[in-house]
């Protein structure tokens, strides 16, 4: 089947799905539409992503969550929507000034710094989280996820996003002994899978194929 006849096919799935699954929500819609007016890219997770980071939260029964990466504070949105206390790190200053503004009246708080910075601080204060999302620079996911074991308690969930895609990008391989799956398969504090994912979401081929790690902290 030709690439744009897949594309095709996956986006009707997609619209329908939607459409059928999804209930109305303001503020993730004035999220998407404030993000796109203050030229943010548009690289946040899809509206039925979104949908099962809250279901994540909802079956852990989740009361604070970790997102590494906020960008216009979308995903955000999906998980404070549970009742949750989300504590989020974004590096760009203006990309922390528009999700302020989208998760305003959430229980949200947005830390401006790197990272790498911003995690042996919370680690310092004993810091415990219910879930962590790593949704940030690729080049670092093995620091973020290290750090995510850490600051996850016992039993708690992390999310490590697009494995798939930038696996497929940096190692054409896939199986290098170095890969994130190596790393996260020899940690033997957490147990983890691959759960592949298929959508239109960013209306390019090359990008409908993804996944994501999900790992269970069983020593952090």
């Amino acid at each position: 089947m030709a690439s744009i006849e897949r594309l095709h096919l996956v986006a009707k799935l997609d619209v329908h799905a939607k459409e059928s699954l999804l209930k109305p929500n303001p503020q993730l819609d004035n999220a998407i539409s404030n993000s796109a007016k203050n030229g943010l890219p548009s690289i946040t997770v899809s509206e039925l992503q979104g949908q099962f980071l809250s279901i994540q939260c909802q079956l852990m029964n989740a009361k604070s969550v970790l997102e590494i990466g906020t960008l216009g504070g979308y995903s955000t949105i999906w998980f404070a929507s549970t009742g949750a206390k989300v504590t989020s790190i974004e590096i760009d200053p203006k990309h922390r000034d528009v999700a302020l503004e989208n998760t305003k009246g959430l229980d949200v708080d947005i830390i401006l710094g790197a990272a790498l910075d911003v995690l042996p601080k919370l680690a310092e204060e004993g810091r415990k989280f219910d879930l962590v999302f790593i949704d940030a620079d690729w080049n670092e996911q093995w620091e973020y996820f290290q750090w995510a074991v850490k600051l996850t308690r016992k039993n708690g969930c992390i999310y490590a996003d697009n494995v798939v895609r930038e696996t497929l990008e940096s190692d054409p391989d896939v199986t290098g002994k170095e890969s994130l799956f190596a790393k996260v398969g020899k940690d033997e504090r957490v147990q983890a899978t691959l759960v592949s994912t298929v959508n239109s979401h960013k209306q390019v081929d090359d990008d409908m194929y993804d996944g994501f790690i999900l790992a269970v902290v069983k020593e952090s």
